[in-house]
């Protein structure tokens, strides 16, 4: 359920052939998402070319000789509305989006970089075996031991780290069967990689330094997503730092109360504790104007999630307020996502659809 998915498959068809048969679509089979051991790993570690979409979604913070520094890698496979019975090889079935972004403090907004292409002919593509993502020569890779390289670029920076789990991976839901929603197909498969310890080189400008941090890993697919009343959603993803980890989302309608929200709470020992729709609040403390957008979003935020131990509320402070991301130009909505920290830890915040109601 991340933002720059929406929008993208009426896009890719504009962008990719100029024209759309659209008796096509009608002939296009996606895979539903199963309550029945939706997730197994390490199979799932790999792509599935028969959802409509998915993404590896890499968020994190860096320590830098300057200071802390925000950080997003992510790539995007889509399944176009291309009738599956079209036996051509150049049929454009599955497009990859990928994204980069740092968040520094010292710069005060978003420094980005954004990519699309079509699967295939060495320009994109996604392997079913394992994680094995590129776009030209962005990439995103797991090796047999069960640690991510990754080596992305944008006009002004480059990325070249790894990645390593310190945990199991997280099954979010019902083992990894995740509601969106009142109806039951609206889902996702899902599962998350929290506490992933960074280590590499980030180059900026003129400077190449070694740079070490934490990270969280969201594997998600879906073929149908998000209830019709819904406008918009909350997300975050938080690496406490006695080793516990907080999912916690919402799906906003117009009036802006929750759809559907839910979430987890991994203790440091390991406990998982499944929140349902009735465990999470969002309680927004301050908002953020976008001088470009117009959008107000709620970049300070109380969340209180309910346990079987009782309440427990997280206060979460942006590592700076203008971290609002312009994805319209690959498919995706104006959203804010950003570092944000918490008594105790610190993660990643997503708001999307406070300028308007997006759709998927």
């Amino acid at each position: 359920m991340r933002a720059r998915v929406l929008g993208l498959a009426a896009m890719l068809l504009t962008t990719l052939t100029g024209a759309v048969d659209v008796a096509a679509s009608d002939r296009v089979t996606y895979t539903p998402v199963s309550p029945d051991a939706p997730v197994v790993l390490p199979r799932d570690h790999g792509a599935h070319p028969g959802f409509r979409t998915e993404w590896w979604y890499v968020t994190g913070w860096l320590r830098t000789k300057d200071g802390p520094v925000g950080f997003q890698i992510t790539f995007f496979r889509s399944r176009l509305p291309f009738d599956d019975a079209n036996p051509s090889r150049f049929a454009p079935r599955q497009a990859i989006v990928g994204h980069v972004a740092l968040s520094d403090p010292a710069t005060g907004h978003i420094v980005e970089s954004q990519r699309l292409a079509r699967e295939g002919f060495g320009l994109a593509g996604a392997s079913t075996a394992d994680t094995d993502v590129m776009l030209g020569d962005w990439r995103l890779r797991r090796d047999p031991g069960g640690s991510f390289a990754t080596k992305v670029s944008g006009e002004d920076f480059t990325l070249d780290l790894t990645l390593t789990p310190g945990q199991p991976a997280l099954l979010q839901g019902d083992r990894g069967y995740s509601r969106k929603g009142p109806d039951t197909g609206e889902a996702s498969a899902y599962f998350s990689l929290p506490h992933l310890k960074v280590g590499g080189r980030l180059s900026r400008g003129t400077t190449n330094e070694a740079v070490q941090g934490e990270a969280w890993l969201d594997r998600e697919w879906s073929s149908s997503l998000l209830d019709p009343r819904s406008v918009g959603w909350d997300w975050a993803g938080l690496n406490m730092d006695d080793g516990s980890a907080v999912t916690v989302f919402r799906v906003r309608n117009e009036a802006g109360h929750a759809v559907w929200a839910g979430g987890s709470v991994r203790g440091a020992d390991g406990t998982l504790t499944v929140l349902g729709a009735g465990d999470v609040t969002f309680e927004p403390r301050r908002r953020w104007h976008s001088p470009r957008t117009g959008a107000d979003y709620p970049v300070e935020t109380d969340v209180v999630v309910t346990t079987p131990t009782g309440k427990r509320r997280f206060t979460l402070r942006p590592l700076f307020d203008d971290q609002e991301l312009d994805t319209r130009r690959t498919g995706g909505p104006v959203y804010w996502e950003g570092a944000v920290r918490t008594e105790g830890g610190r993660g990643y915040l997503e708001l999307v659809g406070y300028g308007g109601k997006v759709s998927l």
